[in-house]
C-alpha cells in the first residue's frame, strides 16, 4: 500500500463528515496545548488550521 492509497482511504473516511473532523482536530490540539508549553500553541494553530483548510478543500470537491 502507498501513500496515494492512504490518502485516497483517509479522503474516504471523512467525505462527509468534515465537521465532525474539524472538531475532532479542534480537541486534539486543545489536548496537546495542555500538555505542552505555550511556545508551542502558534505551531499547533498553524497545523490545524492547513488541516482545516484541506478539509474544506475536499469538501468542494465534486
Amino acid at each position: 500500500m502507498g501513500i496515494d492509497d492512504l490518502v485516497n482511504k483517509a479522503r474516504g473516511a471523512v467525505s462527509g463528515r468534515e465537521e465532525q473532523a474539524k472538531q475532532a482536530l479542534d480537541k486534539a490540539a486543545d489536548a496537546l496545548k495542555s500538555r505542552t508549553g505555550d511556545g508551542t500553541d502558534a505551531k499547533v494553530d498553524k497545523v490545524v488550521d492547513a488541516a482545516k483548510d484541506q478539509l474544506d478543500k475536499q469538501k468542494r470537491r465534486p
